[in-house]
Protein backbone atom coordinates (compact mmCIF):
# COMPACT_ATOMS: atom_id res chain seq x y z
CA UNK A 1 0.00 0.00 0.00
CA UNK A 2 1.36 3.36 -1.05
CA UNK A 3 0.68 5.31 2.21
CA UNK A 4 0.68 2.43 4.70
CA UNK A 5 3.74 3.71 6.60
CA UNK A 6 2.16 7.15 6.98
CA UNK A 7 -1.20 5.70 8.04
CA UNK A 8 0.35 3.54 10.79
CA UNK A 9 2.94 6.12 11.91
CA UNK A 10 1.08 6.52 15.22
CA UNK A 11 2.38 3.07 16.26
CA UNK A 12 5.99 4.24 16.24
CA UNK A 13 8.82 2.09 14.88
CA UNK A 14 10.19 0.22 17.91
CA UNK A 15 7.39 -0.45 20.33
CA UNK A 16 6.61 -3.71 22.11
CA UNK A 17 4.72 -5.04 19.06
CA UNK A 18 7.58 -4.37 16.64
CA UNK A 19 10.16 -5.85 19.01
CA UNK A 20 8.19 -9.07 19.38
CA UNK A 21 7.67 -9.41 15.62
CA UNK A 22 11.32 -8.59 14.91
CA UNK A 23 12.90 -11.10 17.29
CA UNK A 24 10.36 -13.88 16.79
CA UNK A 25 10.74 -13.77 13.00
CA UNK A 26 14.54 -13.63 13.29
CA UNK A 27 14.36 -16.68 15.57
CA UNK A 28 12.20 -18.51 13.01
CA UNK A 29 15.10 -18.22 10.52
CA UNK A 30 17.56 -20.05 12.81
CA UNK A 31 16.45 -23.59 11.74
CA UNK A 32 17.17 -22.61 8.15
CA UNK A 33 20.76 -21.85 9.16
CA UNK A 34 21.57 -25.26 10.58
CA UNK A 35 19.47 -27.08 8.01
CA UNK A 36 20.82 -25.46 4.85
CA UNK A 37 24.30 -27.01 5.01
CA UNK A 38 23.69 -30.02 7.23
CA UNK A 39 24.62 -32.09 4.17
CA UNK A 40 28.25 -31.11 4.88
CA UNK A 41 28.18 -33.61 7.76
CA UNK A 42 25.30 -35.88 6.74
CA UNK A 43 26.93 -36.75 3.41
CA UNK A 44 30.61 -36.36 4.25
CA UNK A 45 32.85 -39.11 2.88
CA UNK A 46 34.69 -41.02 5.65
CA UNK A 47 38.08 -42.55 4.94
CA UNK A 48 37.43 -45.98 3.47
CA UNK A 49 38.92 -48.97 1.68
CA UNK A 50 37.80 -52.37 0.46
CA UNK A 51 36.46 -54.64 3.13
CA UNK A 52 38.57 -57.74 3.68
CA UNK A 53 36.56 -60.66 5.07
CA UNK A 54 37.80 -62.34 8.24
CA UNK A 55 40.13 -64.80 6.55
CA UNK A 56 43.16 -66.64 7.87
CA UNK A 57 45.63 -64.07 6.54
CA UNK A 58 48.93 -63.15 8.09
CA UNK A 59 49.30 -59.63 9.41
CA UNK A 60 51.67 -58.78 6.56
CA UNK A 61 49.09 -59.70 3.92
CA UNK A 62 46.27 -57.95 5.80
CA UNK A 63 48.34 -54.76 5.66
CA UNK A 64 49.40 -55.24 2.04
CA UNK A 65 46.15 -56.41 0.44
CA UNK A 66 45.03 -52.81 -0.19
CA UNK A 67 47.19 -51.26 -2.96
CA UNK A 68 48.95 -47.96 -2.39
CA UNK A 69 48.29 -45.21 -4.97
CA UNK A 70 49.76 -41.79 -5.67
CA UNK A 71 47.09 -39.08 -5.13
CA UNK A 72 48.03 -35.38 -5.43
CA UNK A 73 51.67 -36.27 -4.89
CA UNK A 74 50.92 -38.31 -1.76
CA UNK A 75 50.75 -42.07 -1.29
CA UNK A 76 47.36 -43.29 -0.10
CA UNK A 77 45.67 -46.64 0.28
CA UNK A 78 43.29 -47.36 -2.59
CA UNK A 79 39.62 -46.65 -1.90
CA UNK A 80 38.18 -48.81 -4.65
CA UNK A 81 40.39 -51.82 -5.25
CA UNK A 82 42.32 -54.60 -3.54
CA UNK A 83 44.57 -57.43 -4.63
CA UNK A 84 42.66 -60.57 -5.58
CA UNK A 85 41.65 -62.26 -2.35
CA UNK A 86 42.04 -65.82 -3.66
CA UNK A 87 45.66 -65.13 -4.69
CA UNK A 88 46.44 -63.43 -1.39
CA UNK A 89 44.96 -66.35 0.58
CA UNK A 90 47.08 -68.77 -1.41
CA UNK A 91 50.29 -66.75 -0.84
CA UNK A 92 49.48 -66.36 2.85
CA UNK A 93 48.90 -70.10 3.25
CA UNK A 94 52.32 -70.75 1.67
CA UNK A 95 53.99 -68.42 4.13
CA UNK A 96 55.19 -66.03 1.41
CA UNK A 97 55.95 -62.46 2.53
CA UNK A 98 54.56 -59.54 0.45
CA UNK A 99 57.20 -57.31 -1.10
CA UNK A 100 59.95 -59.86 -0.57
CA UNK A 101 58.68 -63.15 -1.94
CA UNK A 102 55.87 -61.64 -4.03
CA UNK A 103 56.09 -58.59 -6.29
CA UNK A 104 52.90 -56.71 -5.40
CA UNK A 105 52.99 -54.52 -8.51
CA UNK A 106 52.45 -57.61 -10.66
CA UNK A 107 49.47 -58.91 -8.70
CA UNK A 108 46.02 -58.71 -10.27
CA UNK A 109 43.55 -56.37 -8.57
CA UNK A 110 39.79 -56.53 -8.11
CA UNK A 111 37.04 -54.19 -6.98
CA UNK A 112 35.47 -54.05 -3.53
CA UNK A 113 33.29 -57.10 -4.12
CA UNK A 114 32.70 -57.56 -0.37
CA UNK A 115 31.86 -53.93 0.34
CA UNK A 116 33.85 -51.25 2.13
CA UNK A 117 35.30 -50.65 5.54
CA UNK A 118 34.70 -47.07 6.75
CA UNK A 119 36.78 -45.25 9.31
CA UNK A 120 34.93 -44.17 12.46
CA UNK A 121 37.58 -41.73 13.63
CA UNK A 122 35.31 -38.76 12.84
CA UNK A 123 31.81 -40.10 12.15
CA UNK A 124 29.96 -43.08 13.49
CA UNK A 125 28.03 -43.17 10.23
CA UNK A 126 27.01 -40.90 7.35
CA UNK A 127 24.68 -41.23 4.38
CA UNK A 128 27.73 -42.24 2.33
CA UNK A 129 28.61 -45.17 4.59
CA UNK A 130 24.95 -46.12 4.98
CA UNK A 131 24.30 -46.50 1.24
CA UNK A 132 27.89 -47.07 0.00
CA UNK A 133 28.04 -43.91 -2.12
CA UNK A 134 31.68 -44.39 -3.11
CA UNK A 135 33.73 -45.51 -6.12
CA UNK A 136 31.33 -46.18 -9.02
CA UNK A 137 28.50 -44.68 -6.93
CA UNK A 138 30.51 -41.62 -5.94
CA UNK A 139 28.45 -39.28 -8.16
CA UNK A 140 25.48 -39.84 -5.85
CA UNK A 141 27.20 -38.03 -2.98
CA UNK A 142 27.28 -34.52 -4.57
CA UNK A 143 23.92 -35.27 -6.18
CA UNK A 144 22.35 -35.22 -2.70
CA UNK A 145 23.43 -31.58 -2.34
CA UNK A 146 22.12 -30.83 -5.81
CA UNK A 147 18.77 -32.37 -4.90
CA UNK A 148 18.54 -30.15 -1.82
CA UNK A 149 19.16 -27.03 -3.89
CA UNK A 150 16.74 -28.28 -6.54
CA UNK A 151 14.11 -28.29 -3.81
CA UNK A 152 15.24 -24.79 -2.85
CA UNK A 153 14.83 -23.72 -6.49
CA UNK A 154 11.29 -25.09 -6.66
CA UNK A 155 10.45 -23.54 -3.29
CA UNK A 156 11.75 -20.12 -4.32
CA UNK A 157 9.66 -20.32 -7.49
CA UNK A 158 6.33 -21.18 -5.82
CA UNK A 159 6.59 -19.68 -2.33
CA UNK A 160 5.92 -16.13 -3.48
CA UNK A 161 2.84 -17.15 -5.44
CA UNK A 162 1.53 -19.20 -2.49
CA UNK A 163 2.07 -16.24 -0.16
CA UNK A 164 0.20 -13.93 -2.50
CA UNK A 165 -2.70 -16.41 -2.71
CA UNK A 166 -3.06 -17.64 0.88
CA UNK A 167 -1.22 -15.09 2.99
CA UNK A 168 2.25 -14.76 4.49
CA UNK A 169 1.47 -16.32 7.88
CA UNK A 170 -0.13 -19.63 6.72
CA UNK A 171 2.69 -20.28 4.24
CA UNK A 172 5.33 -19.45 6.87
CA UNK A 173 4.02 -21.97 9.40
CA UNK A 174 3.04 -24.62 6.84
CA UNK A 175 6.55 -24.60 5.38
CA UNK A 176 8.16 -24.63 8.83
CA UNK A 177 6.18 -27.78 9.58
CA UNK A 178 7.05 -29.21 6.15
CA UNK A 179 10.76 -28.65 6.74
CA UNK A 180 10.70 -30.17 10.23
CA UNK A 181 8.57 -33.21 9.31
CA UNK A 182 10.51 -34.17 6.19
CA UNK A 183 13.84 -33.68 7.96
CA UNK A 184 12.63 -36.21 10.54
CA UNK A 185 11.17 -38.64 7.97
CA UNK A 186 14.55 -38.86 6.19
CA UNK A 187 15.76 -40.98 9.13
CA UNK A 188 13.63 -43.87 7.88
CA UNK A 189 14.81 -43.75 4.26
CA UNK A 190 15.23 -47.35 3.04
CA UNK A 191 17.30 -46.34 0.02
CA UNK A 192 19.27 -43.49 -1.49
CA UNK A 193 16.47 -42.79 -3.99
CA UNK A 194 13.87 -42.32 -1.25
CA UNK A 195 16.29 -40.13 0.69
CA UNK A 196 16.69 -37.85 -2.34
CA UNK A 197 12.92 -37.40 -2.73
CA UNK A 198 12.45 -36.57 0.95
CA UNK A 199 15.45 -34.24 0.90
CA UNK A 200 14.06 -32.34 -2.09
CA UNK A 201 10.72 -31.78 -0.34
CA UNK A 202 12.54 -30.64 2.79
CA UNK A 203 14.50 -28.13 0.71
CA UNK A 204 11.24 -26.73 -0.69
CA UNK A 205 9.96 -26.10 2.81
CA UNK A 206 13.18 -24.49 3.94
CA UNK A 207 13.40 -21.73 1.36
CA UNK A 208 9.66 -21.06 1.48
CA UNK A 209 9.95 -20.61 5.24
CA UNK A 210 12.82 -18.15 4.82
CA UNK A 211 11.14 -16.11 2.07
CA UNK A 212 7.77 -15.98 3.86
CA UNK A 213 9.38 -14.83 7.10
CA UNK A 214 11.43 -12.24 5.23
CA UNK A 215 8.41 -10.82 3.40
CA UNK A 216 6.21 -10.87 6.52
CA UNK A 217 8.77 -8.90 8.51
CA UNK A 218 9.38 -6.31 5.81
CA UNK A 219 5.64 -5.72 5.41
CA UNK A 220 4.85 -5.41 9.14
CA UNK A 221 7.89 -3.35 10.20
CA UNK A 222 8.46 0.21 9.02
CA UNK A 223 11.23 2.78 8.62
CA UNK A 224 14.75 2.05 9.83
CA UNK A 225 13.57 -1.05 11.70
CA UNK A 226 12.46 -2.58 8.40
CA UNK A 227 15.85 -1.85 6.86
CA UNK A 228 17.62 -3.38 9.87
CA UNK A 229 15.43 -6.49 9.71
CA UNK A 230 15.74 -7.08 5.97
CA UNK A 231 19.45 -6.30 5.64
CA UNK A 232 20.88 -7.74 8.86
CA UNK A 233 18.24 -9.26 11.13
CA UNK A 234 17.27 -12.30 9.06
CA UNK A 235 20.86 -12.75 7.89
CA UNK A 236 22.23 -12.89 11.44
CA UNK A 237 19.44 -15.30 12.39
CA UNK A 238 20.59 -17.57 9.58
CA UNK A 239 24.23 -17.18 10.63
CA UNK A 240 23.42 -18.11 14.25
CA UNK A 241 21.76 -21.31 13.05
CA UNK A 242 24.71 -22.02 10.77
CA UNK A 243 27.13 -21.66 13.72
CA UNK A 244 25.02 -24.12 15.74
CA UNK A 245 25.33 -26.80 13.03
CA UNK A 246 28.92 -27.93 13.83
CA UNK A 247 27.99 -28.05 17.52
CA UNK A 248 25.13 -30.46 16.79
CA UNK A 249 27.34 -32.51 14.46
CA UNK A 250 30.22 -32.67 16.95
CA UNK A 251 28.12 -34.36 19.62
CA UNK A 252 25.94 -36.39 17.24
CA UNK A 253 28.27 -38.37 14.96
CA UNK A 254 25.47 -40.62 13.61
CA UNK A 255 23.61 -39.13 10.63
CA UNK A 256 20.20 -40.28 11.89
CA UNK A 257 20.74 -38.75 15.32
CA UNK A 258 21.82 -35.50 13.67
CA UNK A 259 18.68 -35.39 11.51
CA UNK A 260 16.52 -35.97 14.58
CA UNK A 261 18.18 -33.08 16.42
CA UNK A 262 17.76 -30.78 13.41
CA UNK A 263 14.06 -31.55 13.03
CA UNK A 264 12.94 -30.84 16.62
CA UNK A 265 13.56 -27.03 16.75
CA UNK A 266 11.32 -26.44 13.71
CA UNK A 267 8.32 -27.97 15.48
CA UNK A 268 9.08 -25.94 18.61
CA UNK A 269 8.25 -22.75 16.67
CA UNK A 270 4.69 -23.82 15.77
CA UNK A 271 3.11 -22.38 18.99
CA UNK A 272 4.21 -18.95 17.73
CA UNK A 273 1.14 -19.07 15.48
CA UNK A 274 -0.74 -17.25 18.25
CA UNK A 275 1.93 -14.51 18.49
CA UNK A 276 2.92 -13.67 14.90
CA UNK A 277 0.19 -11.73 13.05
CA UNK A 278 -0.73 -11.78 9.39
CA UNK A 279 0.61 -8.96 7.23
CA UNK A 280 -1.84 -6.04 7.35
CA UNK A 281 -0.59 -4.96 3.92
CA UNK A 282 -1.54 -8.33 2.42
CA UNK A 283 -4.96 -8.25 4.12
CA UNK A 284 -5.60 -4.81 2.67
CA UNK A 285 -4.55 -6.01 -0.78
CA UNK A 286 -7.27 -8.68 -0.47
CA UNK A 287 -9.90 -6.15 0.60
CA UNK A 288 -9.96 -7.52 4.19
CA UNK A 289 -9.82 -4.08 5.80
CA UNK A 290 -11.49 -5.06 9.09
CA UNK A 291 -8.92 -7.81 9.79
CA UNK A 292 -6.05 -5.44 8.97
CA UNK A 293 -7.48 -2.81 11.34
CA UNK A 294 -7.85 -5.41 14.10
CA UNK A 295 -4.14 -6.28 13.87
CA UNK A 296 -3.08 -2.63 13.90
CA UNK A 297 -5.33 -1.91 16.90
CA UNK A 298 -3.80 -4.89 18.73
CA UNK A 299 -0.35 -3.45 17.95
CA UNK A 300 -1.50 -0.10 19.36
CA UNK A 301 -2.54 -1.79 22.62
CA UNK A 302 0.83 -3.56 22.87
CA UNK A 303 2.63 -0.26 22.25
CA UNK A 304 0.28 1.58 24.66
CA UNK A 305 -0.72 4.22 22.11
CA UNK A 306 -4.16 5.47 21.07
CA UNK A 307 -5.34 4.35 17.63
CA UNK A 308 -7.59 6.67 15.58
CA UNK A 309 -11.26 5.79 15.19
CA UNK A 310 -10.72 4.99 11.48
CA UNK A 311 -7.30 3.73 10.53
CA UNK A 312 -7.64 2.79 6.86
CA UNK A 313 -9.87 5.13 4.95
CA UNK A 314 -11.81 4.04 1.89
CA UNK A 315 -9.58 6.12 -0.39
CA UNK A 316 -6.55 4.15 0.78
CA UNK A 317 -8.24 0.85 -0.04
CA UNK A 318 -9.21 2.22 -3.45
CA UNK A 319 -5.55 3.04 -4.08
CA UNK A 320 -4.62 -0.56 -3.43
CA UNK A 321 -7.21 -1.90 -5.82
CA UNK A 322 -5.89 0.46 -8.49
CA UNK A 323 -2.42 -1.09 -8.12
CA UNK A 324 -3.91 -4.58 -8.32
CA UNK A 325 -5.53 -3.76 -11.64
CA UNK A 326 -2.07 -3.47 -13.20
CA UNK A 327 -1.17 -6.98 -14.31
CA UNK A 328 2.50 -7.84 -14.76
CA UNK A 329 4.33 -11.14 -15.16
CA UNK A 330 7.80 -12.46 -15.86
CA UNK A 331 7.66 -11.22 -19.46
CA UNK A 332 7.52 -7.66 -18.15
CA UNK A 333 11.21 -8.11 -17.34
CA UNK A 334 11.86 -8.10 -21.10
CA UNK A 335 9.58 -5.21 -21.98
CA UNK A 336 12.22 -2.58 -22.80
CA UNK A 337 15.89 -2.64 -23.74
CA UNK A 338 16.87 -1.04 -20.44
CA UNK A 339 15.03 -3.55 -18.27
CA UNK A 340 16.27 -6.48 -20.39
CA UNK A 341 19.89 -5.46 -19.93
CA UNK A 342 19.47 -4.93 -16.19
CA UNK A 343 17.76 -8.31 -15.81
CA UNK A 344 20.49 -10.19 -17.67
CA UNK A 345 23.27 -8.54 -15.64
CA UNK A 346 21.53 -9.10 -12.32
CA UNK A 347 20.84 -12.74 -13.15
CA UNK A 348 24.57 -13.19 -13.85
CA UNK A 349 25.47 -11.57 -10.53
CA UNK A 350 22.97 -13.65 -8.57
CA UNK A 351 24.17 -16.83 -10.32
CA UNK A 352 27.84 -16.12 -9.57
CA UNK A 353 27.26 -15.19 -5.93
CA UNK A 354 25.02 -18.19 -5.27
CA UNK A 355 27.45 -20.61 -6.94
CA UNK A 356 30.34 -19.19 -4.92
CA UNK A 357 28.47 -19.09 -1.63
CA UNK A 358 27.15 -22.66 -1.85
CA UNK A 359 30.42 -24.01 -3.26
CA UNK A 360 32.55 -22.52 -0.48
CA UNK A 361 30.04 -23.52 2.21
CA UNK A 362 29.91 -27.13 1.01
CA UNK A 363 33.71 -27.23 0.81
CA UNK A 364 34.17 -26.65 4.55
CA UNK A 365 34.82 -30.33 5.34
CA UNK A 366 37.96 -30.18 3.17
CA UNK A 367 39.47 -27.04 4.67
CA UNK A 368 40.97 -28.56 7.78
CA UNK A 369 41.55 -31.95 9.35
CA UNK A 370 38.75 -31.10 11.79
CA UNK A 371 35.54 -30.60 9.73
CA UNK A 372 33.65 -29.24 12.76
CA UNK A 373 36.15 -26.42 13.25
CA UNK A 374 36.17 -25.70 9.52
CA UNK A 375 32.38 -25.42 9.41
CA UNK A 376 32.34 -23.11 12.44
CA UNK A 377 34.94 -20.84 10.86
CA UNK A 378 32.93 -20.73 7.64
CA UNK A 379 29.79 -19.87 9.63
CA UNK A 380 31.26 -17.24 11.94
CA UNK A 381 32.82 -15.33 9.04
CA UNK A 382 29.28 -14.57 7.88
CA UNK A 383 28.58 -12.39 10.94
CA UNK A 384 31.06 -9.61 10.01
CA UNK A 385 30.05 -10.10 6.37
CA UNK A 386 26.42 -9.25 7.11
CA UNK A 387 27.39 -6.34 9.34
CA UNK A 388 29.68 -5.00 6.60
CA UNK A 389 26.87 -5.34 4.09
CA UNK A 390 24.58 -3.30 6.35
CA UNK A 391 27.17 -0.52 6.63
CA UNK A 392 27.71 -0.59 2.87
CA UNK A 393 23.99 -0.23 2.27
CA UNK A 394 23.89 2.84 4.51
CA UNK A 395 26.97 4.72 3.32
CA UNK A 396 28.39 3.41 0.03
CA UNK A 397 26.89 3.56 -3.50
CA UNK A 398 25.43 0.24 -4.59
CA UNK A 399 27.46 -0.13 -7.77
CA UNK A 400 30.75 0.66 -6.03
CA UNK A 401 29.97 -1.85 -3.26
CA UNK A 402 29.02 -4.59 -5.72
CA UNK A 403 32.10 -4.17 -7.92
CA UNK A 404 34.54 -4.00 -4.98
CA UNK A 405 32.99 -7.03 -3.26
CA UNK A 406 33.12 -9.17 -6.41
CA UNK A 407 36.69 -8.16 -7.26
CA UNK A 408 37.92 -8.74 -3.72
CA UNK A 409 36.28 -12.16 -3.59
CA UNK A 410 37.49 -13.17 -7.05
CA UNK A 411 41.11 -12.15 -6.42
CA UNK A 412 41.16 -13.96 -3.05
CA UNK A 413 39.98 -17.22 -4.61
CA UNK A 414 42.36 -17.01 -7.57
CA UNK A 415 45.36 -16.41 -5.29
CA UNK A 416 44.81 -19.70 -3.43
CA UNK A 417 46.59 -21.68 -6.16
CA UNK A 418 49.78 -19.65 -5.56
CA UNK A 419 50.03 -20.60 -1.88
CA UNK A 420 52.40 -23.51 -1.10
CA UNK A 421 50.89 -26.51 0.66
CA UNK A 422 53.07 -25.85 3.70
CA UNK A 423 51.07 -22.64 4.34
CA UNK A 424 47.67 -24.28 4.74
CA UNK A 425 46.45 -21.63 7.18
CA UNK A 426 47.06 -18.90 4.57
CA UNK A 427 45.02 -20.84 1.99
CA UNK A 428 42.17 -21.18 4.48
CA UNK A 429 42.39 -17.44 5.23
CA UNK A 430 42.12 -16.58 1.52
CA UNK A 431 39.16 -18.90 1.09
CA UNK A 432 37.44 -17.29 4.08
CA UNK A 433 38.11 -13.84 2.60
CA UNK A 434 36.39 -15.06 -0.54
CA UNK A 435 33.51 -16.40 1.55
CA UNK A 436 33.30 -13.06 3.41
CA UNK A 437 33.05 -11.11 0.16
CA UNK A 438 30.55 -13.40 -1.52
CA UNK A 439 28.34 -13.51 1.59
CA UNK A 440 28.35 -9.70 1.75
CA UNK A 441 27.47 -9.53 -1.93
CA UNK A 442 24.62 -12.01 -1.53
CA UNK A 443 23.07 -9.90 1.22
CA UNK A 444 23.60 -6.71 -0.78
CA UNK A 445 21.96 -8.04 -3.94
CA UNK A 446 18.52 -8.38 -2.36
CA UNK A 447 18.39 -4.66 -1.60
CA UNK A 448 20.07 -3.56 -4.86
CA UNK A 449 17.64 -5.61 -6.95
CA UNK A 450 14.63 -4.27 -5.05
CA UNK A 451 15.83 -0.70 -5.61
CA UNK A 452 16.41 -1.09 -9.36
CA UNK A 453 13.02 -2.56 -10.25
CA UNK A 454 9.71 -0.67 -9.98
CA UNK A 455 7.02 -1.56 -7.45
CA UNK A 456 4.77 -3.20 -10.04
CA UNK A 457 7.30 -5.98 -10.81
CA UNK A 458 9.66 -5.87 -7.83
CA UNK A 459 8.56 -9.22 -6.37
CA UNK A 460 8.56 -10.89 -9.78
CA UNK A 461 12.06 -9.63 -10.54
CA UNK A 462 13.47 -10.69 -7.16
CA UNK A 463 11.87 -14.11 -7.49
CA UNK A 464 13.27 -14.56 -11.00
CA UNK A 465 16.80 -13.60 -9.94
CA UNK A 466 16.52 -15.89 -6.91
CA UNK A 467 15.46 -18.79 -9.13
CA UNK A 468 18.45 -18.25 -11.43
CA UNK A 469 20.66 -18.15 -8.32
CA UNK A 470 19.38 -21.56 -7.28
CA UNK A 471 20.57 -22.99 -10.59
CA UNK A 472 24.06 -21.97 -9.48
CA UNK A 473 23.44 -23.68 -6.14
CA UNK A 474 22.54 -26.91 -7.93
CA UNK A 475 25.75 -26.78 -9.98
CA UNK A 476 28.05 -25.97 -7.03
CA UNK A 477 28.34 -29.53 -5.59
CA UNK A 478 29.53 -30.94 -8.92
CA UNK A 479 31.82 -27.98 -9.50
CA UNK A 480 33.72 -29.02 -6.37
CA UNK A 481 34.29 -32.46 -7.90
CA UNK A 482 36.47 -30.85 -10.60
CA UNK A 483 39.27 -30.82 -8.03
CA UNK A 484 39.85 -34.44 -9.08
CA UNK A 485 41.36 -33.12 -12.34
CA UNK A 486 43.13 -30.12 -10.84
CA UNK A 487 43.07 -29.30 -7.14
CA UNK A 488 42.54 -25.57 -7.60
CA UNK A 489 40.18 -25.67 -10.60
CA UNK A 490 37.00 -24.94 -8.53
CA UNK A 491 38.65 -21.85 -7.00
CA UNK A 492 39.78 -20.61 -10.42
CA UNK A 493 36.29 -21.00 -11.88
CA UNK A 494 34.61 -19.28 -8.93
CA UNK A 495 37.16 -16.46 -8.99
CA UNK A 496 36.69 -15.99 -12.73
CA UNK A 497 32.90 -15.86 -12.32
CA UNK A 498 33.31 -13.11 -9.71
CA UNK A 499 35.65 -11.11 -11.97
CA UNK A 500 33.32 -11.35 -14.98
CA UNK A 501 30.36 -10.34 -12.81
CA UNK A 502 32.31 -7.34 -11.45
CA UNK A 503 32.87 -6.13 -15.01
CA UNK A 504 29.19 -6.64 -15.87
CA UNK A 505 28.17 -4.64 -12.76
CA UNK A 506 29.82 -1.57 -14.30
CA UNK A 507 26.85 -1.35 -16.65
CA UNK A 508 24.19 -1.29 -13.90
CA UNK A 509 22.45 1.96 -12.86
CA UNK A 510 23.11 3.49 -9.45
CA UNK A 511 20.22 3.53 -6.94
CA UNK A 512 21.91 4.92 -3.81
CA UNK A 513 19.82 7.74 -2.23
CA UNK A 514 17.48 7.79 -5.21
CA UNK A 515 13.68 7.40 -4.97
CA UNK A 516 12.29 3.95 -5.68
CA UNK A 517 10.72 3.72 -9.14
CA UNK A 518 7.00 2.95 -9.18
CA UNK A 519 6.55 2.13 -12.88
CA UNK A 520 8.70 0.60 -15.60
CA UNK A 521 9.01 4.01 -17.25
CA UNK A 522 10.56 5.44 -14.07
CA UNK A 523 13.30 2.80 -13.84
CA UNK A 524 16.81 4.12 -13.42
CA UNK A 525 18.69 4.17 -16.74
CA UNK A 526 22.20 2.87 -17.24
CA UNK A 527 24.92 5.52 -17.03
CA UNK A 528 27.98 6.25 -19.07
CA UNK A 529 30.85 3.89 -18.36
CA UNK A 530 32.96 5.91 -15.92
CA UNK A 531 34.11 5.73 -12.34
CA UNK A 532 30.98 4.98 -10.29
CA UNK A 533 31.66 7.64 -7.63
CA UNK A 534 31.54 10.42 -10.23
CA UNK A 535 28.27 9.15 -11.65
CA UNK A 536 26.84 8.81 -8.15
CA UNK A 537 27.59 12.47 -7.34
CA UNK A 538 25.79 13.53 -10.52
CA UNK A 539 22.78 11.44 -9.49
CA UNK A 540 22.61 12.39 -5.82
CA UNK A 541 20.26 15.36 -6.35
CA UNK A 542 17.06 14.56 -4.40
CA UNK A 543 14.09 13.39 -6.46
CA UNK A 544 16.01 13.11 -9.73
CA UNK A 545 16.21 9.84 -11.64
CA UNK A 546 19.20 9.23 -13.87
CA UNK A 547 18.38 9.37 -17.57
CA UNK A 548 21.87 9.39 -19.07
CA UNK A 549 22.33 6.54 -21.52
CA UNK A 550 25.30 4.28 -22.09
Amino acid sequence: MKDYDETTAFLGQWGCFQRVVFFVLVASIIPNGFGAFSVVFLADVPSHHCLVPDENLTKGWLDAIIPVELVDGKQERSHCSRYRLDLVKNFSAQGLIPGRDVNLSQLEQEGCVDGWSYSKDIYESTVVSEFDLVCSEQWKQPFISTIIFLGVLIGSFISGQLSDMFGRKPVLFATMALQAVFTFVQIFSPSWEVLCVLTCIGGMGQISNYVSGFVLGTEILTGNVRVLFSSMGVCLGFACGYMMLPLFAYYLRNWKSLLLALSVPGLAYLPLWWIIPESPRWLLSQGRVEEAEAIVRKAARWNKVQAPLVIFEESSADGIMTLLEEHHNIFSLLKTKNIRNITVILCLLWFSLSTGYCGLSLNTSRLHADPFLSCFISAIVEVPAYISSWFALRYIPRRVSTICILLFGGVSLCLIQLIPESLLSLSVALEMLGKFSITSGTSLMYVYTAELYPTVIRNTATGTCSTVARVGSCIAPFLLQLSVYFKYLPYILLGTLCAVSAFAALFLPESFKLPLPETIEQMHKRKRLKWPLIAMKQQSKPGVLSETKL
